[in-house]
């Protein structure tokens, strides 16, 4: 029995299926696979070519390498051709769909029914019982038993669409540890007071490198950002997002690519333009207008007329921006749950527990978390396979009453 016809649970069911299993997956949900719908814009960023184990977070990082190594990006993208689904790169190494996200969920229900899966959607399970025959669910539809259960339920991230914690405190049932779960790639926040002179600036955009932590666990990207009315967005705040912690900064660059402090003294030599006419130059002028607010006359002072310490230390400032976030926007926004069940009491080779033989938990209800871009979907196919090969090497029947 697999709970959750997400990625990782129709995934897992069809594989198990087609190697001999008996499957029964459960969803209390009424819409199939609604997170697969609606990401990528609606086009599924569907893995990413480079996926390494280095794009992973865990408080365990080595677990995840087994599983990803013996089922690859290629190996998903196989699976695809055999559909006929087209797909293209967009950036990064990062896959999309050519037509809608439906086809992978299509493709998913096919593979299902080539497997003889049988679907119980919607239906709630409300109790789980363990004894040495296996594992008893009340579910809305009959009381079910089988010798194995996979837990697909995915984390806290987008309510609205079904996410609940209904894995975490399963786990918690059966003994297992969570690693303390969080939103992960989500717009960051900021006091209302501070942000007011950048919250008109909503919609602006530009690359910048973003960074966050102390010296050896800085870490670091180089994407876009986005201003929005409340605080921060775009790729580049998503992905620093998985790693920032409350009550610490983050640190932009906003010209990562040039050197402001020559690119000035530059304009200061050969320009008569003021300096908000060349800030403009080098970054968005509702930002440059925004930024020079606070020294009008030097915003309009011609570039002849700056003071070369004045012009070092705006170079430095845009190199450096410190901001303190206030939060996040919570689940509601956050494309995945970081933290999830402790890897340290799973199998690396089968996802199974090590407590009760015959459990599993698989894709993102576990303490593995990918960066944006196709990872955490590559995650739930690569932990899927793993689990299904393990199943079919054990089939045993469900039966119900």
């Amino acid at each position: 029995m697999i709970i959750g016809a997400g990625a990782a649970g129709l995934h897992c069911a069809a594989i198990a299926g087609q190697l001999g299993a008996k499957v029964l997956v459960l969803d209390h949900a009424e819409k199939l696979a609604e997170k697969v719908r609606i990401s990528g814009g609606g086009r599924c960023n569907f893995t990413n070519r480079e996926t390494t184990p280095g794009n992973f977070i865990s408080a365990n990082p080595h677990f995840c390498r087994s599983a990803l190594a013996r089922y690859t990006p290629a190996d998903f993208i196989a699976l695809l051709g055999r559909h006929g689904i087209g797909w293209h790169e967009k950036h990064k190494g990062q896959l999309f769909c050519d037509d809608s996200s439906e086809a992978v969920i299509d493709m998913l229900v096919r593979e299902c029914d080539q497997g003889r899966v049988t679907r119980w959607q919607p239906c709630a399970v409300h109790d789980v019982r363990h004894s040495g025959a296996g594992f008893e669910l009340d579910t809305d539809r009959a009381t079910v038993r089988a010798a194995r259960l996979v837990v697909a339920t995915g984390g806290l991230s987008i309510p609205k669409i079904g996410a609940t914690d209904f894995g975490y405190r399963l786990a918690r049932q059966f003994g297992h540890a969570i690693v303390e779960t969080r939103p992960a790639l989500v717009p960051l926040t900021f006091d209302p007071m501070t942000w007011s002179a950048y919250a008109p600036l909503s919609g602006v955009s530009l690359e910048v490198r973003i960074a966050t932590g102390e010296a050896r666990s800085r870490v670091e990207f180089v994407e876009d950002l986005l201003f929005t009315h409340r605080g921060l967005s775009g790729p580049a705040v998503l992905q620093i997002s998985s790693f920032w912690r409350a009550a610490t900064p983050i640190r932009i660059d906003l010209a990562p690519a040039r050197d402001l402090a020559a690119q000035l003294a530059d304009a200061k030599r050969r320009s008569q333009r003021q300096l908000g006419n060349e800030l403009a130059e080098i970054i968005p002028r509702r930002l440059a207008d925004a930024w020079l607010a606070d020294t009008p006359d030097e915003a309009v002072r011609p570039m002849p007329q700056q003071r070369d310490r004045d012009l070092a230390r705006l170079a430095e400032r845009l190199h450096g921006w410190e901001l303190k976030p206030q939060g996040s926007e919570g689940y509601r926004k956050a494309e995945v749950t970081a933290g999830g069940v402790d890897t340290r009491e799973l199998s690396s080779q089968t996802l199974e527990s090590k407590r009760i033989p015959g459990l599993y938990f698989i894709g993102e209800v576990v303490d593995v978390t990918g960066w944006l871009g196709g990872y955490n979907f590559q995650w739930a196919w690569a932990s899927a396979a793993a689990c299904a090969r393990a199943l079919a090497d054990r089939t045993a029947p469900v039966s119900g009453r």
